[in-house]
Order: C-alpha cells, then sequence, then structure tokens
C-alpha cells in the first residue's frame, strides 16, 4: 500500500487512482451575500457526498479530505493527485430568501477537461431533490451501471421540515468544528443546535444520530462532569438506538451505536453495527471502528479498517495514525506501532492518548527515558489521569489479558495506577 503520510508526518503527494470511477466534491462555494449562509454551503456539499457515496460502483473521497480545500486556490489536477481521483465535482451555492441556485461541474482531474456542468433553480423546501439529483447525474456520468435498487433503498430521508434541517446543518457544521479544536463551548453549541433541531422534529434519524455524538465527546473528553458519568453515556446510548430506530438505512446511526456499545463492552454487538453501516453504504468510512475492533481483540483488522479508512480519507484526522500505533502495539509489533503514534502526537499535540499510547509503546521498546517524557506529557495535559479512574472505564478490553497488556506498558512508563 503507498504511504499516506510524508516525512514531517503531513499527508503524502501523490496517491494511484483507485480501480472503480472515483471522485471528491470540493466544498461548494457560499454566493449569497451572507457569509453566515456558509453553514449551509457546507452542508448541501456533505449531503452530495453522502449520497454519492452510496452508489459501489463509485470510489468517493471522505467529508474530510474534501473540505481541507476549502476556500483555497489549488490546481484540479493538483487535488486530485493528492487525494488519488480522476474526477472532482465543484460548484457553488446561491440562498436568496426563499429560493437557491446551486451550480454544480465535473471536471476531470487528469486533464483539467470539464465534462458536465448544471444549473439548477428551486424552491427551498425542493433543495432535497436538487442534492438527489446532482448525486445521480453524476453516478450515471461515472458509473457504467448504477445498481437502481441500492439507489432507491439508501436514498437519505429528509426531516418533515426546511427548519428542523436548517438547525441539523448548523449544528453538524459547528460539530465538524469540534472535532478538531474541542472546545468545550463549540460542543455545547452543537448540542443546543441539534436539539433544536429535534424539538421541530422528532422523528428526524440524522439529528439524533448527531446528538448523540456530542454526548459521547463529552463522555471521553474531560471538559465538564459529563467527563465518564454514566449519565452522558446512557443518554448518548439512547440517542443513537433511537436513530437506528427512525431509519434502519441510516450508515450514521449504526455507526455511532456502534461506537457507544463499545464502550460499554458490549463487543459483539458494537461491531455489528458498524458492520451494518459498511453493508448499507460501501463508501462509509469511520475511524471509530478501529477502536471498537481494538477493544474486541480484533486487531488484524483494526490495522486493516484504519488503513482503509485512510485511503478513503486521505487527509485524516490524527488519531486514525494513532489507532494503527495502538493496533501496532496491541500485537506486540512496537517498532511499527512507533510510526503513527509519533506522527499523530505530532500532527496533534495536544491529544492525551496519542501520548498515552506512545509511552507505553517507548516503554515496551525498553527507551524509558523517552517513555518518561511522554508519561509527563499525558500528566500535563490532564493532571488527574490514572489507569484506574482515566484509561479502564474508557478502554473496555473484552480479554483480561489485552488490558493488562496496555496498562502494564502505561505503568511501565511511569503513568499512575490510581
Amino acid at each position: 500500500m503507498a504511504s499516506l503520510v510524508g516525512p514531517l508526518g503531513e499527508p503524502a503527494g501523490s496517491l494511484p487512482l483507485p480501480e472503480k470511477p472515483s471522485i471528491a466534491v470540493l466544498p461548494f462555494t457560499n454566493m449569497s451575500a451572507d457569509s453566515e449562509q456558509e453553514y449551509f454551503s457546507d452542508g448541501i456539499t456533505d449531503d452530495i457526498i453522502t449520497e454519492l457515496s452510496r452508489f459501489s460502483d463509485l470510489f468517493v473521497i471522505a467529508r474530510n479530505s474534501s473540505f481541507q480545500f476549502k476556500a483555497k486556490s489549488v490546481d484540479i489536477r493538483q487535488i486530485g493527485r493528492k487525494l488519488g481521483v480522476r474526477y472532482v465535482l465543484e460548484g457553488g451555492i446561491r440562498r436568496i430568501a426563499r429560493r437557491v441556485r446551486v451550480n454544480a461541474q465535473l471536471i476531470d482531474a487528469t486533464t483539467g477537461a470539464h465534462c458536465w456542468a448544471e444549473r439548477y433553480d428551486r424552491q427551498l423546501e425542493d433543495v432535497f431533490a436538487v442534492q438527489d439529483e446532482v448525486a445521480r447525474t453524476i453516478a450515471a456520468v461515472l458509473a457504467v451501471q448504477v445498481n437502481r435498487a441500492e439507489a432507491e433503498r439508501t436514498l437519505l430521508k429528509p426531516p418533515t421540515t426546511w427548519q428542523a434541517y436548517d438547525f441539523y446543518m448548523r449544528g453538524a457544521d459547528v460539530l465538524a468544528s469540534f472535532q478538531s479544536t474541542y472546545k468545550a463551548e463549540e460542543l455545547y453549541e452543537a448540542r443546543r443546535l441539534l436539539e433544536r433541531c429535534l424539538t421541530v422534529d422528532p422523528s428526524y434519524a440524522r439529528g439524533h444520530a448527531a446528538c448523540s455524538v456530542t454526548w459521547t465527546a463529552a463522555w471521553i473528553n474531560s471538559l465538564d462532569g459529563d467527563f465518564l458519568s454514566p449519565v452522558a453515556l446512557d443518554r448518548s446510548h439512547q440517542l443513537a438506538r433511537h436513530s437506528v430506530h427512525l431509519d434502519r438505512n441510516l450508515p450514521q446511526g449504526h455507526a455511532q451505536l456502534g461506537y457507544v456499545l463499545a464502550f460499554e463492552a458490549q463487543h459483539d454487538l458494537s461491531i455489528a453495527e458498524f458492520d451494518r453501516a459498511l453493508e448499507l453504504n460501501p463508501n462509509f468510512t469511520d475511524r471509530r471502528f478501529a477502536a471498537a475492533l481494538i477493544f474486541a481483540g480484533q486487531f488484524d483488522r483494526a490495522v486493516q479498517c484504519i488503513q482503509a479508512h485512510k485511503r478513503a480519507d486521505p487527509l485524516y484526522f490524527p488519531i486514525a495514525s494513532g489507532f494503527l500505533g495502538l493496533a501496532f502495539y496491541m500485537l506486540r509489533r512496537y517498532s511499527d506501532a512507533l510510526t503513527p503514534l509519533l506522527e499523530c502526537v505530532s500532527r496533534s499535540p495536544n491529544l492525551r492518548d496519542g501520548h498515552v499510547w506512545l509511552a507505553a509503546t517507548y516503554a515496551q521498546l525498553g527507551q524509558a527515558e523517552q517513555a518518561r517524557r511522554q508519561a509527563s506529557e499525558v500528566l500535563r495535559l490532564e493532571p488527574t489521569y490514572t489507569t484506574e479512574r482515566t484509561a479502564k472505564p474508557i478502554m473496555r478490553f473484552k480479554n483480561a489479558s489485552d488490558a493488562d497488556h496496555l496498562f502494564g506498558g502505561l505503568h511501565k512508563a511511569g503513568l499512575p495506577r490510581n
């Protein structure tokens, strides 16, 4: 497999093209006079990515990587090389009162030639139909054959009202920002908007799944009193479960439920939910699946999972490399674990767990000074960190021997037990 990171830990240059028709959807430009409509353009782009990714005949780059090019003037051919895709979709959105105009154009990233372009003028309430029409047209242009039954079965279910969708897009936009900044105020704002979405439309499955993510984040990260609170985790579980109940064809709902179940030590059920998400959407990618597999003791599959994720999301979040390093650690391949973990802490120095896993790796390699340095960094970031009160409640291993292996490495590095 081609290397996805350069010598400084940044995702690397040129990737080979997949066998299937491949595409990246760049963030559509907000052409409205109001800069606060940015979330609207991002939300429409996100939904087009989601719709396209449902076609098994296509290879679609994940949102995270596509959005790295937002508001940047980069040659389309360079983007194609960076992401390893043949085609790029770009466009613009203008929202005026109750009407919306969407421009879209498909470009061959190997030549820079335009393949297709269209403009849509619709009432705001019809934006769901525009998303669907754009996605289906692109799929027809790129794929030799698209399974119509597959497309019909997995269409996004819109909310019952436009207002609920607007709150959802605002909340999802703030939540995406939180996943980079980890600022408590952004998490609270995302939850507030998503709860307003659910107040307007209690049957909107995507709103429930996204709101569940806010409670899981509060449970994992030491932001406030919800850190490791059973009430927070239970709330996350309820929301994720209800999302699946409302829409059994929504991959995000199954993945979020799978993630919560991993922290509840329901390992077989957790993996079954992630597997279901992948069945529903062959292009679905979620770095958190690797964490569930690691907790369950399926380390080789975790390595394969995160490597596939990195290809679908070449500009992946640093935690993806952290999970890869942890999987190698659990396989006792400590030398292999070192490179991805160093990348993780280099790109995200304030990510606690990257330093945790690197400390254990150094300890197992017999590099005591480096292990102690990483352990000190963990305690600087989180002074109350202990394996009993912090690590064990979060990392719920299926096999006691796996827990002993990781926590033993942490103790060897000098991290406190109690």
